[in-house]
């Protein structure tokens, strides 16, 4: 068993001129819960004219999530949906065995300066879930339950905890919330779920009395209650939930428990034998190398 936090500093990407830090999936660990892939869209003014534009690109085996603290962002897919997702709302899209999509700036904001900035994080879905058809649900900012408490409020992003539970169809049981504490707050963090990690997005924190730096990401020991304190108003996200039901691998936008599916995923996108988003014709090739995921 774990007795010490595991901290982890992120890397830093760029994906269409949108920079991001990536601390999961990292060489010291691979996932959290369910949370194989974890990005953080940092906040970026656009000027009018500029946006971001992520084309055409599949998926196998894992949910995406996409949330929003400013701007927006088009989601379209090869279900046929078509959503315009807000600061708060949660796009949920569940893969399966084959699915396309595209995110990008939507039009009217082209027009006009604007703030984007938000998280990106996939799960991996239980092996009884990676094959089958794909699923896409929009739950706006409204439905999402909040908890807020002598200063320390808590929104339920997706699954469950702290009394809350989130409409998003998780596959396993899961943790995604967003935490807003004020000065000199405390928030303790209880065990009912296995593996837990604390993201901090902004302000200065002590986790059961040790400093943690903004933009570090925090795996906590697993079966230990942990106090989190707010030294000056502070916003972080704590996620985790069970461990995964086995390794998976993840190579490009593809996740999987067997190696074959995901070989067999490259070569059907490669060939163009793959569903594709209505109304969209260009699309992110297969890289040559094995690569990093491309985000969303």
């Amino acid at each position: 068993m774990d007795t010490q936090p595991l901290i982890i500093r992120p890397r830093t990407e760029d994906v269409e001129g949108q920079p991001i830090l990536r601390p999961l999936p990292s060489a010291k660990c691979r996932s959290v819960g369910p949370f194989v892939f974890f990005d953080h869209m940092l906040e970026t003014v656009y000027p009018a004219g500029k946006g971001m534009n992520i084309r055409q690109h599949p998926h196998i085996g894992l949910s995406t999530l996409t949330y929003l603290f400013d701007g927006q962002i088009q989601h379209k897919d090869s279900l046929g949906s078509d959503q315009v997702v807000s600061a708060g709302d949660v796009s949920w899209m569940t893969a399966g065995t084959a699915i396309a999509h595209v995110e990008r700036t939507p039009e009217p904001l082209w027009e006009q300066c604007f703030k984007m900035h938000g998280l990106q994080i996939w799960l991996a879905s239980p092996k009884d879930h990676e094959q089958g058809p794909g699923h896409y649900s929009h739950h706006p900012a409204s439905t999402l339950p909040v908890s807020d408490n002598l200063g320390v409020q808590i929104r339920m992003i997706a699954g469950s905890g702290f009394c809350l539970e989130s409409p998003v169809p998780v596959l396993s049981p899961t943790l995604y919330a967003e935490l807003k504490m004020q000065t000199a707050t405390t928030l303790l963090i209880p065990t009912e779920h296995e593996e837990r990690a604390l993201y901090v997005l902004s302000g200065d924190v002590q986790l059961n009395g040790e400093a943690v730096e903004p933009h570090a990401l925090v795996v906590l020991p697993t079966g230990e209650e942990m106090s989190l304190f707010a030294e000056s108003d502070s916003h972080a996200v704590l996620f985790g939930g069970a461990p995964l039901d086995g390794p998976r691998r993840i190579n490009w936008n593809f996740v999987a428990s067997d190696p074959a599916a995901i070989d067999e995923a490259r070569r059907k996108w490669a060939a163009g034998d793959w569903p594709t988003v209505p109304g969209e014709v260009e699309r992110i090739e297969l890289p040559k190398s094995r690569s990093e995921p491309t985000p969303l």
